[in-house]
């Protein structure tokens, strides 16, 4: 999937020369106001230049990625989605035993379906292991019944339509925002989560280390 990047191009004469001001500050506040991160027509001002600290953000022990509302160690809110046979289906149903819930952006594209179909591979030693895997995108039931059948998908996969389940758990965005991430949860018998892994362009190299996790837990 390729995605064009766009610049923005601007005169440095009209960027960086303000109007002439009696305070070298009265100046600097003509190009940028303080921020956390400001823009200005393509300009970007760190926070520290007004001496301002960049509010702390939480990450995840095991892989060092940035996360939302659910990080390693919490216990992630209970949901209730559709499945690809339109039943409802809860989080809470699978307390007791592991659970391998991943987000992906949207069925039928290249990268969800490399990691669709690595977990298919390795469905069996999952079930082996005791644990179950859950995947989630804003696709409707019936896209994801189409999904499933085309390349015969054993596991269980939940309708977030409007991706409130996404934005409860706080699941990063990527590409500026432009696209659902790509993100999965290790969850143990008592609903902890173990493990958090995000790759929006290697789908497929957490399954081997994720199946590890769930063994040894």
């Amino acid at each position: 999937m390729a995605f064009a990047a766009s610049t923005a191009c601007c005169k440095p004469s009209a960027l960086l020369t303000p109007r002439a001001s009696s305070s070298p500050l009265r100046a600097q506040a003509l190009l940028f106001s303080p921020s956390t991160s400001t823009t200005f027509r393509g300009l970007r001002a760190p926070a520290s230049a007004f001496g301002v600290a960049p509010a702390p953000r939480r990450r995840a022990a095991s892989t060092g990625i940035v996360c939302g509302k659910v990080s390693k160690g919490s216990v992630p809110p209970n949901f209730t989605l559709k499945d690809q046979d339109g039943k409802t289906v809860s989080l809470s149903k699978f307390k007791g035993k592991p659970v391998v819930l991943y987000f992906y952006p949207a069925d039928e594209t290249p990268g969800c379906t490399k990691q669709a179909c690595a977990f298919r591979d390795s469905y069996e030693k999952y079930k082996k292991a005791g644990a179950e895997v859950i995947g989630i995108s804003g696709d409707d039931a019936a896209s994801h019944k189409a999904f499933a059948k085309k390349y015969r998908l054993p596991f269980t996969l939940l309708s977030d339509e409007g991706n409130k389940v996404r934005k409860e758990w706080g699941v990063p965005s990527d590409l500026f925002g432009t696209l659902p991430g790509r993100q999965t949860y290790v969850l143990d018998k008592k609903g902890v989560v173990q493990y958090i892994y995000n790759n929006q362009f290697q789908p497929e190299k957490h399954i081997g280390e994720t199946l590890k996790i769930i063994q040894n837990l």
